[in-house]
């Protein structure tokens, strides 16, 4: 069985290694070359990266219209493998494939259907989730669901840890379902539409933490946009990101009860949790943090070099395109 695996981020890598392993791996279809660093040069993507150990033609069309159709067709794929490619693919595109495609989706559908359900699990704090193999449909996400395993959540995962360990499921659960399809024993279950959840694109400005929200909410949110966008906030004139935080729990550490602290004030610190942070509901705990452009510091650390950072009110300056916004470290 002859495949086209499209995909483009690192998560997708072990599963294009599983595929490369199970099935003869026609071509990869990958996004573009695109710049990244410091030095802004274009590089390949992840799984255009680690295709090159395959004898197998990478294609990175810009669009998928009648040239890039052309292209895969001159291949002859049997199936189509798609995780975290990037695009929506059209029936005329689909038809290229005599068994059709199937979908990786790092979620429990229909929940959380389009193209960020880790960080969203995470934002929403849920407590499990799960990867889902499916079978391609011109609807995003809306596919037949072929086989799922849930993913118990501790509440301590970023997105970058999430996302390798969903990698090692998928590339665990695609074998099988490679074998399904080659013996025409694979059974498939429509999904519950009327379930379906939604999430969205990320972008730079939604990493701007408001302090006004609790800080679960907060704390949440450092964990879903690590390692990108990053939760940053300003000090001043100063673009600062928040790395690694926490929620303080207990009563136990000594505060100043008797001054009223607006959300983002800088409460104090303590040598078990870090710096304190008052938020629209409780407070944040942060344990690293790092100015833009400076080195990542533990909060100990960080304070020796900021010495009148106790009592700073933190917060926004109002104008995310003319402060100077934070970039990716």
């Amino acid at each position: 069985m002859r495949v086209l695996f499209a995909g483009s981020p690192g998560i997708a890598v072990p599963a294009l290694k599983a595929a490369a392993e199970n099935c003869t791996l026609a071509g990869l279809l990958t996004n573009p070359d695109s710049p990244k660093g410091r030095s802004s040069r274009p590089e390949p993507t992840e799984c255009a990266a680690a295709a090159q150990q395959y004898p197998c033609p990478v294609l990175k069309p810009e669009k998928l219209d009648s040239e890039a159709r052309t292209l895969v067709a001159d291949l002859r794929p049997d199936l189509l493998i798609s995780f975290a490619y990037g695009k929506i693919f059209g029936p005329k595109f689909l038809a290229l494939f005599p068994l059709g495609g199937i979908n990786i989706h790092p979620s429990l559908l229909p929940k959380y259907r389009g193209p960020t359900p880790i960080p969203a699990a995470i934002i929403n704090r849920e407590s499990v989730t799960g990867i889902t193999i499916q079978k391609l449909a011109t609807e995003m996400d809306s596919g037949d669901i072929i086989v799922q395993q849930t993913v118990p959540l501790s509440g301590h995962e970023t997105t970058e840890s999430l996302s390798n360990l969903m990698a090692i499921k998928a590339a665990e659960l695609l074998p099988d379902v490679l074998k399904g399809i080659a013996a025409g024993t694979l059974a498939a279950q429509p999904q519950d539409h009327n379930a379906a959840t939604y999430c969205s694109l990320i972008s730079k400005e939604d990493g701007l933490i408001d302090w006004n929200k609790s800080a679960a909410e907060i704390e949440a949110r450092i964990r879903a946009f690590d390692p990108w966008p990053l939760c940053w906030t300003m000090h001043g004139d100063l673009p600062l990101f928040i790395l690694k935080a926490g929620v303080l729990e207990g009563t136990n550490i000594f505060l100043d009860t008797n001054r009223a602290a607006a959300p983002g004030q800088v409460l104090g610190k303590d040598r078990n949790c870090g710096i304190l942070i008052q938020t629209g509901e409780g407070i944040l705990t942060v344990g690293k943090l790092q100015y833009q452009a400076k080195k990542a510091l533990e909060w100990n650390d960080f304070l020796n070099g900021a010495r009148h950072f106790i009592d700073a009110k933190l917060g926004t300056c109002g104008n995310v395109e003319s402060c100077g916004c934070p970039e990716q470290r």
